[in-house]
């Protein structure tokens, strides 16, 4: 069972749920190693094991052979030893955008998490490092590209091994610095790896898991703030309230698609239907809400399993089994589950920024908006001609959906034969994460421009009479519009976006708690 939350999330080897990992990220909690002895005797017997192994001259893949296709490289004695660094330094070719503090953080914690299982025959002082990193906040700088998903996000974690032995650079107070120079201010002295150490922290999934971690929390935000959006919208609109009938929804019972019909009830007070409505059915981006934004709610529990199994796995190569003194040579650093998961992640949350872009679309337009002005502009009398409203933020949220959509073609599909054929079939996990973030940042952007439309367009439409909004509703709009003025004159609203998406990915603004 997951921890209750607290202000530390403790490493023991138990499983973590993906909000832990989240936490730590966020800087909300700390990462506290166990020091029970119990934990820590078993670590080290993994270690021991490997000691053991190495001085009867067993043949031990990754510690006394080469890596890869080079497994039937034997490694000289005396050669043993510098193994460790020679893996993680030819994988020093990393590219691309560095991760962020946040998503380094992450890292740092999944791969914690997933040696502290115990059976990847490492030494409890490597832990030890681990934990001092997200303790210190000492971040390796990490290239966001490199990694096919197996063997595990080698090259990307290649930096944080580098950084546990002093070497590269990392992000600390601040500034960007040598590793070595960031372990001395606190205190550290470089980690020196043992014979199986650098594949423990290299050879896994940390890099795509944690930022699958960080998408999901991220995504289930957004399936609210859609369903928020639409409730305004239909309001807004002059829309029919009663599409969203509990005996309608009955009907097709998938309960995700039955959760936001609810919340949809809920926020517009319709128990019962209306004679008064200006249209008798409306149009799909209205009508169908619930069934794009309940594909996602319905997806977020299988896609949550998928996640927290990998997170609490043990996913490197060998794994090193010291009760039974086995050596298990496996394939766990393939990225599969991570690598479904995030390409369905990607498609239904593209599929919410397509609904709000039509929704969009139609309040700004005067054939459907039911009497709402051009645009939503919210100047009047001979000014109204040189006002523009909310024309070119449709234009941009157009082009935000438009490369949301374009991102969710699967990257698991696209296999690559690598590593002399050795990695002849990968996931392509870490891919599949990147994208994902990216469509979640892109709908975002359109979630953002949705909330300055909804806030202009209820009070536009208040102009033409009164609003009965429920109180939850009446709280979120004056939330709104305390966050954003009314326009009615032309002005440039990126920065009114870019305060609306640091909100959005508060953990405080939950719009549906508890349902």
């Amino acid at each position: 069972m997951h921890r209750p939350p607290s202000d530390s999330v403790l490493f023991d080897g138990r499983p973590l749920g993906l909000e832990d990992i989240v936490r730590i990220a966020r800087g909300q909690a700390r990462a506290e190693l166990s020091r029970d002895e119990a934990f820590v005797a078993r670590i080290e017997a993994g270690a021991a094991f490997v000691a053991r192994l190495l001085a009867e001259d067993g043949v031990v893949y990754g510690i006394t052979t080469g890596y890869g296709d080079s497994c039937t490289v034997s490694i000289p004695p005396a050669l043993v030893a510098q193994l460790p660094t020679h893996l993680y330094t030819y994988h020093g070719c990393g590219a691309g955008a560095l991760l962020t503090p946040e998503q380094t953080r992450a890292v740092l914690a999944v791969r914690l998490q997933s040696l502290a299982q115990g059976v990847s025959g490492v030494s409890y002082a490597l832990l030890q490092q681990l934990a001092a990193l997200l303790a210190h906040d000492i971040l390796p700088q990490i290239p966001s590209e490199g990694s096919v998903g197996a063997s595990g996000d080698l090259t990307p974690l290649s930096y944080v091994a580098a950084v546990l032995c002093g070497e590269r650079q990392v992000w600390f107070r601040g500034e960007s610095m040598p590793a070595a120079q960031a372990l001395a201010a606190v205190g550290l002295q470089p980690h020196r790896l043992r014979p199986k150490e650098a594949l423990a922290i290299m050879n896994g999934t940390a890099v795509m898991t944690a930022l699958a971690c960080l998408a999901y929390v991220r995504a289930e935000q957004l399936g609210q703030q859609a369903t928020r959006c639409t409730a305004a919208n239909v309001i807004a609109s002059s829309g029919n309230a009663h599409h969203f009938d509990a005996t309608l929804f009955a009907a097709k019972p998938h309960p995700g698609q039955q959760r936001v019909a609810a919340r949809l009830r809920a926020d517009l007070a319709s128990d019962r239907p209306s004679r008064n409505e200006l249209r008798l059915q409306d149009r799909y981006s209205l009508r169908c809400a619930p069934h794009v934004i309940g594909v996602l709610e319905d997806a977020l529990p299988f896609l949550r399993q998928l996640i927290e199994n990998e997170l609490n796995s043990a996913n490197d190569n060998p794994l090193i089994h010291p009760e039974e003194e086995r050596v298990l040579h496996g394939g766990h650093f393939y990225g599969g589950h991570i690598a479904l998961a995030m390409d369905t992640l990607k498609n239904a949350v593209a599929n919410l920024a397509d609904l709000l872009d039509r929704q969009l679309a139609l309040l700004v337009d005067t054939r459907f908006n039911h009497g709402l002005p051009s645009n939503l502009s919210g100047a009047l009398g001979e000014r109204a001609a040189i006002n523009h409203g909310l024309k070119a933020l449709q234009i941009s949220v157009s082009a935000w959906t438009a490369e949301a959509l374009k991102q969710t073609m699967p990257a698991s599909v696209f296999s690559r034969s690598t590593e002399c054929h050795n990695q002849d079939k990968v996931s392509m996990g870490t891919i599949a994460a990147r994208d994902a973030l990216r469509v979640i940042e892109l709908t975002e952007q359109v979630v953002a421009a949705m909330l300055i439309t909804a806030r202009q367009a209820l009070a536009l439409r208040e102009r033409l009479g009164a609003l009965n909004l429920t109180p939850a509703l009446a709280a979120w709009r004056a939330d709104l519009e305390a966050r954003v003025a009314l326009i009615e004159e032309d002005r440039a609203l990126d920065a009114d976006l870019q305060r609306l998406l640091t909100a959005l990915r508060e953990p405080a603004w939950d719009l549906y708690a508890g349902t």
